[in-house]
């Protein structure tokens, strides 16, 4: 085979695996627009026969057609979150606060690991926060707050407050129970953590 060929080849190649990708994608995104209610049609335009999602109302996609953000707030949807979008490997943003999505946040987040902004505040989310986001070392902000999450904030999100890299971490409103901090040792990461009232402290 000539090098002509060769490259022509690899390059048929590339593009095929690139489309089973945002194939991949729009299989998670339609599965998840399955599970939710969507009074306002926000989603009519999930259209799972196309190629990629690209296309899609309230997407965005780099040059490469893979998802970058998810841009939902306001959208008045409920419904879950599905274990699935954590295969949304190049996903930056992903906004969904004041909605009414309910249940846990999936541990599969922490494999997001692109992720700079989270915002899942106002919402009906319960369960515990996962341990797994801690895997999210390029996460800057992350707002969960307004919801109905339960237990303690995992140690390795608060080494990511430490370390600088989340700026703005906010869990207020919920029912978590631990201390209050404001900011990192170098004063450079805002952050709001702040217990339920009526948790105990420890």
């Amino acid at each position: 085979m000539g090098s002509t060929s060769r490259a022509l080849l690899y390059l048929v190649l590339a593009i095929a695996i690139t489309a089973v990708d945002c194939n991949s994608e729009v299989d998670v995104l339609h599965k998840w627009k399955q599970e939710l209610l969507d009074p306002y049609n926000v989603l009519s335009s999930w259209d799972p026969t196309l190629v990629n999602p690209c296309s899609w109302f309230h997407i965005t996609c780099n040059s490469q057609n893979s998802v970058v953000r998810l841009d939902l707030g306001n959208a008045g949807l409920s419904g879950p979150l599905i274990p699935q979008l954590g295969n949304l490997a190049n996903l930056q943003y992903l906004e969904l606060f004041n909605n009414s999505i309910s249940g846990a946040i999936p541990t599969t987040f922490g494999n997001l690991t692109k992720l700079i902004s989270l915002d899942l505040d106002h919402n009906q989310l319960t369960g515990s926060i996962p341990s797994s986001l801690a895997y999210l070392q390029n996460l800057r902000f992350m707002r969960i707050n307004s919801n109905k999450l339960t237990g303690s904030i995992p140690m390795g999100i608060i080494s990511l407050v430490i370390t600088g890299n989340l700026r703005i971490l906010n869990v207020s409103d919920n029912l978590l129970t631990g201390t209050v901090h404001t900011t990192n040792p170098e004063g450079l990461a805002i952050t709001t953590i702040i217990q339920d009232p009526k948790a105990p402290t420890k």
